[in-house]
């Protein structure tokens, strides 16, 4: 008897249960954040200012962030944005990176900066152990 109750209740509704999810609504929100995490990045990225020089090679592209080491026109070094003393540069890329030698360091130098002194910077962090260092440029309007 009870069983019959049961079912008469859910013959007499007229509605189905509807047991899809709606993604559409999700779409959309994740389409949203990320037009403006695209939008918002390159400003968080924004640091010391120094005029890189130009180069027609692609970008490079990787999983994990980089560190930056930049040199500006007065020839001070900065590890993101703090800056630094040469001698001290080893033991903060050591600090920042957790001694991990596989994280990629960009080294930015100014065009005005002398090359000796970014290969001298490129050097240390070399005898340091860190292998993924790479130059960065800006891209040839052509």
């Amino acid at each position: 008897m009870g069983g019959s109750l049961l079912t008469r209740g859910r013959k007499n509704n007229k509605r189905a249960v509807m047991s899809d999810i709606n993604v559409t609504p999700l779409v959309d929100v994740m389409l949203v954040l990320l037009i403006v995490f695209m939008i918002t990045s390159p400003l968080l990225v924004a640091g010391i200012k120094i005029d890189l020089p130009e180069s027609t090679t692609a970008p490079m592209t990787g999983q994990e962030e980089p560190i930056s080491v930049t040199i500006d026109r007065e020839n001070k070094i900065y590890i993101q944005n703090t800056q630094v003393n040469l001698s001290d540069l080893p033991s903060k890329l050591q600090a920042i990176t957790k001694q991990n030698l596989e994280i990629r360091i960009f080294v930015r130098g100014d065009k005005n900066v002398n090359y000796g002194k970014i290969i001298e910077v490129i050097s240390i962090i070399n005898k340091v152990g860190y292998g993924k260092v790479a130059l960065l440029t800006e891209i040839k309007n052509e």
